[in-house]
């Protein structure tokens, strides 16, 4: 398997659990999470990568992080 076909998949995972993390959330930080933290395995903080590189990502990933934390 690839690096990229398994960092995909782990995205999908990583995002696909909780009800919260829709697929809105997904497409709205995917091409964030490939740029900053690809490198992140499922289970290990995605989503603390991404807010940790905040500043960086796009306005619709930011978007989509803080909705998410509303629910």
């Amino acid at each position: 398997m690839s690096k990229l076909s398994f960092a995909a998949i782990a995205f999908v995972v990583a995002f696909s659990g909780a009800a919260a993390q829709s697929a809105e959330t997904r497409g709205a930080c995917k091409a964030d999470y490939d740029k900053f933290c690809a490198g992140i395995a499922p289970g290990s903080g995605i989503v603390a990568c991404l807010n940790a590189k905040r500043d960086q990502l796009s306005a619709t990933c930011k978007e989509a992080l803080d909705s998410r934390k509303k629910k």
